[in-house]
């Protein structure tokens, strides 16, 4: 009987091992054409994942769509990409600009221009995936 359950744990954990592993190489596929925040100016209308480092966050409440933005790699205003969500979809997301900050990210959608800087806007918390 003892011997029955050493190999139904060995087998439970080899296949949570297996499960582990696919997942990590599906994450690791679905990101490996990602651009970096900085490659993603020579991208302007394309579809495409940007990944890096929220380094500054604001949610500008008083502003015209209530925008909160997510920047990426260097604080504002030097940063080179950011991730924007409109007022209308906030409640969507966690409290962005607090969650989203210090942590690497990866963004998918159109990449747009604005004043020069390349960026995203995000409407589903699908979009954003932490690193």
């Amino acid at each position: 009987m003892r011997r029955v359950n050493m190999n139904n744990r060995r087998t439970v954990f080899l296949v949570c091992a297996t499960i582990l592993a696919a997942s990590n190489l599906a994450y690791s596929r679905q990101h490996e054409n990602a651009l970096t925040a900085d490659q993603a100016k020579d991208h302007i209308g394309e579809t495409a994942t940007v990944c890096g480092r929220v380094v500054s966050t604001r949610y500008a409440e008083r502003s015209n769509g209530r925008p909160t933005f997510l920047n990426f790699d260097r604080d504002y205003p030097n940063q080179p990409f950011t991730v924007v969500i409109w007022g209308a979809d906030r409640a969507k997301f966690r409290t962005p600009e607090d969650y989203y900050r210090d942590k690497n990210v990866c963004v998918t959608g159109v990449i747009e221009t604005y004043q020069g800087r390349a960026e995203i806007v995000a409407r589903d918390p699908k979009q954003i995936q932490l690193r």
